[in-house]
């Protein structure tokens, strides 16, 4: 632990490191691991109970006034009417960790009159810390981060989370994947929002957005992409977002052009944004039957609506030629399946 951090940092970086240790100690035998599921899709080890045991009795032995917000355990540890709260997912990333693929993480923030004011994620596979304390600025491993400086969403690595709960909105998302897939450089689903949120902090990724987010998975993550120079709120670009389940983080460039695209998708779009959601979903539904001038292909479609502008998802640079607009897009062609022995013949 460093002399130079906020004493609180400190401890809730003893705190993550102890339940890095649990974790990469069943990481060994992951098929050993006992999995239970809270509900479709959604599961619980028995290392994340042990894993936020250990974060709660490090941070309770030091602040045992404080109070305490956990996934698994919720409130019913520390003090019900702190000012001090610190907020835990012991294990952001589960489903991830019970393959044996490679990402999750432990997150611990600590809010303060309602404000997060300390940070902790830290990566156990790869022993990557990330730290923040508000107004010092953001850190991986000791070292300062800030977020990327590209400025065009087409150059950009947005992050996301895929629907996975009964009741998620699925043609909502293919949807926004339409929106965003011409336009950024490329969309990913890591599988951990904690995680996701310190890599746009780090300047890996331009921007994040997700919905169904509980407030332990964004806590921590959310200070450190402010600390790192980012920009964080809902959908439809409004500051409070913790409890909201959606969000969105980027650079300040990409949040910016972000913001346009994804509005129309918040929970709190005026009537002729949701209206227009309600129309690009259609649009994009690949269970739509296809018409006699429509295309039934999901890929073909995705560019409705896309202007050469919008496709390049920023206004060119002074000096710079405009792009050119795009080209039609080409009508799908279906080859019969031939009889044995001849070929096949293309059908319009």
């Amino acid at each position: 632990m460093s002399s130079n951090l906020h004493p609180m940092l400190n401890v809730a970086i003893k705190a993550a490191r102890a339940a890095g240790a649990i974790i990469n100690r069943a990481a060994l035998d992951v098929e050993a691991v006992r999995v239970s599921q809270k509900q479709v899709n959604d599961f619980v080890t028995e290392v994340d109970h042990a894993s936020e045991a250990a974060i709660i009795e490090t941070l309770l032995t030091a602040y045992p006034g404080h109070g305490i917000l956990a996934e698994e355990s919720g409130s019913e540890h520390g003090a019900r009417d702190s000012e001090y709260v610190w907020i835990i997912d012991p294990l952001d990333g589960t489903t991830n960790f019970i393959h044996g693929f490679p990402v999750y993480c432990v997150s611990i923030g600590l809010s303060v009159r309602g404000k997060i004011e300390q940070a902790v994620v830290y990566d156990p596979t790869r022993n990557d810390l990330f730290t923040a304390s508000r107004g010092r600025g953001a850190f991986l491993n000791e070292r300062r981060i800030r977020v990327s400086k590209r400025t065009r969403l087409n150059e950009s690595l947005v992050s996301t989370g895929f629907p996975f709960r009964t009741g998620d909105n699925f043609k909502q998302y293919l949807a926004i994947m339409a929106d965003l897939m011409p336009r950024a450089a490329g969309l990913r689903r890591p599988g951990a929002a904690a995680l996701d949120l310190a890599y746009v902090a780090a300047g890996y990724t331009e921007a994040f957005f997700e919905t169904g987010l509980s407030i332990w998975d964004a806590a921590a993550g959310s200070l450190l992409v402010t600390e790192a120079g980012g920009l964080i709120s809902n959908f439809t670009g409004e500051g409070e977002y913790l409890e909201q389940r959606e969000l969105l983080a980027g650079t300040p460039r990409i949040y910016g052009q972000l913001v346009p695209i994804l509005s129309k998708y918040s929970k709190f779009a005026g009537v002729d944004d949701k209206l227009a959601a309600t129309a690009r979903m259609r649009a994009v539904d690949p269970s739509r039957r296809a018409g006699a001038d429509d295309s039934a292909d999901i890929y073909a479609r995705s560019t409705v609506g896309l202007t050469a502008e919008g496709a390049e998802g920023d206004a060119p640079a002074a000096g710079e030629a405009p792009a050119p607009a795009p080209a039609a897009p080409r009508k799908l062609t279906r080859v019969k399946r031939a009889a044995e022995g001849s070929e096949g013949t293309p059908e319009a």
